[in-house]
């Protein structure tokens, strides 16, 4: 199968998704979740006029003159009486500003008289009230379906009772190592081994990403044990990310035993680097990766290809964060026959300064990166002072 273009590859990815339906949960459940409706409010917010201030809510033609108290309203008191010439209410913050009040006046603008009355001291005079409705009318939409609901938004929720929302089907996502070198983290490497850092890190991809995920293991270098793992994924996950196992080696059958399992492949390499040796297809609705063993490769690969799918069939409206930055020094890569993704960082004079990198298994270099830049195929340097998009990750 021919190589094809980083392009051609999202491309491919973003037309293979599908819905992953709906489900209606508890607002409080839904943090991180993407919602699928509109949320629309049954009250006016505020729901009635109220003080932003503790003071004196009165007439503002009565200003200049001393004003008699004639109640106390505290925060959840409805008033009991109107304001008349002359007279005032002492209030709360949040209280119910009682009808003839046209103005509240703050306690630290105010003089209280031997007589019990008090007189506005204040030079400058602001409402300082917050009127029915102003925020939000009943009936306004609050939040829009497609969004991220982040803590700010559960609030939005419970302060106009939305306390059961529809949100995305969370997309189920099976992440698969292989490989006879690896062990588990937990685990003291032998000679000649190396601990497995792609599932995990996977794992928290998908999870951010706002999938749900299932560890399947690591599969030895043994093709029928492989081809029963990936069965078992196949028929109980809408996405399986299969790292290793992808290249041109002897035991790099991950994309034979894809077909013995009736996966329809769409493509096995890409133009970039890194992440060459990246592979894609179709089981019936089941979307398949077979990802790089690299773990910097898998890693910009998810970022670039399995999010935004996730994203799509979700129905976010998620993009991601990138900003237009100068580069602060020359950038020199020998070969450009490839799309590069450069791990760079943020330098505190707002330039961007390519980390130290080795190469695709340099994993430790991603934590200190801030996010990638591009190098198209045929680009050799990137002059310093150039703009550059920088993605985050």
């Amino acid at each position: 199968m021919e190589i094809i273009t980083f392009e051609e590859a999202h491309e491919i990815v973003m037309n293979s998704a599908f819905s992953t339906g709906n489900e209606t949960i508890s607002y409080s459940d839904s943090f991180n979740r993407i919602l699928a409706e509109d949320v629309v409010s049954d009250i006016d917010m505020p729901p009635f006029s109220k003080s932003s201030v503790d003071g004196f809510a009165c007439r503002q033609p009565d200003l200049n003159n001393e004003l008699e108290i004639v109640e106390t309203i505290p925060a959840g008191k409805v008033p009991e009486k109107a304001i008349g010439k002359n007279q005032c209410s002492r209030i709360m913050t949040g209280a119910a500003v009682p009808s003839g009040a046209g103005c509240v006046i703050m306690v630290e603008d105010s003089k209280l008289l031997p007589s019990g009355k008090i007189r506005y001291t204040g030079s400058f005079l602001k409402e300082n009230i917050a009127r029915k409705g102003e925020d939000v009318k009943e009936g306004d939409v609050v939040l829009k379906s497609g969004k991220v609901i982040r803590p700010q938004d559960i609030a939005v929720m419970a302060s106009v009772g939305h306390t059961s929302v529809i949100v995305s089907k969370m997309p189920r996502v099976a992440v698969i190592s292989t490989g006879s070198e690896l062990v588990e983290p937990s685990e003291i490497p032998g000679i000649s081994q190396i601990r497995n850092s792609n599932a995990c890190q996977l794992m928290a991809q998908v999870e951010r990403a706002g999938g749900n995920w299932k560890y399947y293991g690591i599969a030895k270098d043994d093709e029928n044990e492989t081809f029963l793992i990936v069965e078992k994924a196949i028929s109980e996950n809408d996405i399986i990310l299969i790292t290793g196992g992808v290249s041109m080696g002897d035991f790099d059958f991950v994309p034979s035993v894809l077909e013995r399992a009736g996966v329809r492949l769409l493509f096995t390499r890409i133009a970039v680097q890194p992440g060459k040796p990246t592979t894609f297809g179709i089981h019936k609705k089941t979307l398949v990766f077979g990802l790089p063993g690299n773990p910097v490769s898998s890693f910009i690969i998810f970022e670039l290809l399995v999010r935004p799918l996730i994203s799509k069939m979700t129905g976010s409206r998620w993009v991601p964060v990138s900003w237009s930055l100068p580069m602060k020094e020359n950038f020199t890569r020998k070969f450009t026959e490839r799309m590069a993704f450069i791990p760079v960082r943020i330098t505190g004079d707002g330039m961007v300064s390519p980390v130290e990198f080795h190469g695709s298994g340099h994993i430790s270099a991603l934590p200190g990166s801030d996010g990638i830049i591009t190098m198209p195929v045929g680009i050799k340097i990137l002059e310093k002072g150039r703009l550059v998009y920088v993605r985050q990750i």
